[in-house]
């Protein structure tokens, strides 16, 4: 079975996320051609659509960061969190070679998933300090307000601009 190690994968993923000039170089390689450009703005209320691929990798890292809540209340070991945080960085990578979205899309994509990859790292290389949990919460919380997932709950007034 192939080990997925986020640190290893951590400066690819980022530099997706933050740099147009990898993003448009690597990523296009490995995402049949789609170029990683800032993605076009979407009208009030609409989000971009999700496909299968990306709804259950989303759902998968969501189930985590929701039990990573016990965590943060003191109800879990360490060594569980860890399991937690690697396991999320195993599916960032299962997303990423899995992606089918449209080019807009994507690139909105890009920075949920680096942040996810950061704070996962984060949580693993420091697991006594529970506070990347949060962001990880909040790169959900922006997932679910850009993408279209019927899995996950949107509140009333808090969708893309």
């Amino acid at each position: 079975m192939y080990a997925f190690d986020i640190r290893l994968a951590l400066p690819l993923l980022l530099g997706l996320a933050c740099s147009p000039a990898i993003a448009q170089s690597d990523h296009a390689a490995a995402h049949d051609g789609h170029a990683a450009t800032p993605p076009a703005a979407l009208a009030q209320g609409q989000r971009w659509p999700a496909d299968a691929n990306l709804r259950a990798g989303m759902g998968r890292i969501r189930a985590a960061v929701d039990e990573l809540r016990h965590y943060e209340m003191g109800h879990m070991g360490q060594a569980r969190a860890v399991v937690l945080a690697e396991g999320i960085g195993s599916d960032i990578g299962w997303i990423v070679k899995h992606c089918e979205l449209a080019p807009d899309a994507d690139a909105a994509l890009h920075p949920i998933i680096g942040t996810l990859a950061a704070n996962a790292s984060a949580l693993k290389s420091s697991p006594g300090d529970p506070a990347p949990i949060a962001s990880m919460r909040a790169a959900l919380a922006d997932y679910g307000r850009l993408f279209d997932d019927p899995g996950v709950a949107v509140p009333a007034g808090d969708t893309a601009d």
